[in-house]
This record gives C-alpha cells, structure tokens and sequence, in this order.
C-alpha cells in the first residue's frame, strides 16, 4: 500500500473559508481522496475535507517558516 502523507482526517469544530481551486486541481484532489480510501472513489474523502489537513502539513513542515516564527514571537 503507498504511504501517502495525509493520514488524520480529524474532526474539529470548523470555521468556514472560501477557497477557489482549479479544476485540474479537484480533480487531483478527487483522485487523492480516492486513494486514502484504498482506491475506491465511493466512500472517499471529499476535497473540503482534505484542503486543512493538507494546509496544516505544509505549514507543519516548512522550516524557513517555523524558523521565523520561533524569532518573531506575536505579542
């Protein structure tokens, strides 16, 4: 099975953006939903559902990102 990097698709209570994405771009989202649910589009996470957890990683893992945030501390 491929490991894909989103795994945890916890429910949180929501606050509610608008986002526009490209088609090409729900449709690869379409596609990534699908394979978190084994491959089968039937069943599999919804675009809305995986655009936060997707966001939260790349934050998660930007470094310049973390690196400014340690230094500049909100007050």
């Amino acid at each position: 099975m491929t490991r894909l990097k989103l795994s945890d698709l916890a429910d949180e209570k929501p606050v509610r953006l608008s986002v526009e994405v490209s088609a090409r771009l729900h449709r690869e989202m379409l596609a990534y939903g699908a394979a978190l649910n084994g491959g089968d589009a039937k069943g599999a996470p919804p675009p809305e559902r995986l655009i936060p957890p997707m966001i939260e990683r790349f934050i998660a893992s930007d470094r310049s990102y973390a690196r400014t945030r340690r230094t500049v501390q909100p007050g």
